[in-house]
């Protein structure tokens, strides 16, 4: 029996060159404060984390740069599309968070943005070093040889 996927939990919005562009080492998930519009926005679809980052002050963490829509019938209590987002961690998470960054060259990277199964939004922080050129270009080509084979069982069975 195929399960239904549920309404509620669903990606709203995918980081999908941060997977090229670090190597991710480790996951994290995150609540989000977000307000009555921010919400309704989000369960339209729109929403952009691709410049997002999240980043640590005064003992919490924020998201910073993303892009959620004005509600269009929001009105006058409508947000602001690119405010400053806190990000609910407990502080075992925090801790942990804190000390991966610290290391060399590691940052925080938010991967997908969702709904849970419970209808909450969440955010998929990555733990992330910054790739190379060349640590690219391999990326690139392993890709493009699983594009080829894909391409190569299909016709040949």
């Amino acid at each position: 029996m195929a399960k239904k996927s549920d309404p509620n939990s669903r990606t709203i919005a995918e980081n999908r060159k941060a997977r090229f562009n670090y190597h991710i080492d480790d996951t994290i998930e995150a609540g989000l404060v977000l307000t009555g519009t921010e919400v309704k926005s989000l369960r339209n679809g729109e929403a952009n984390i691709a410049e997002s980052y999240a980043s640590e002050e005064n003992g919490e963490y924020w998201l910073i740069n993303s892009y959620i829509p004005e509600y269009t019938q929001g009105n006058r209590f409508n947000h602001e599309p690119r405010r400053l987002r806190k990000l609910l961690l407990n502080k075992r998470e925090m801790a942990r968070l804190a000390k991966e960054i610290d290391r060399q060259g590691m940052t925080a990277v938010p991967l997908k943005l969702y709904f849970n199964e419970r209808g909450v939004a969440k955010l998929l922080l990555g733990i992330a070093k910054g790739k190379n050129v060349a640590d690219k270009r391999e990326t690139s080509k392993e890709r493009d040889w699983n594009r080829q084979k894909r391409r190569l069982m299909k016709e040949h069975g």
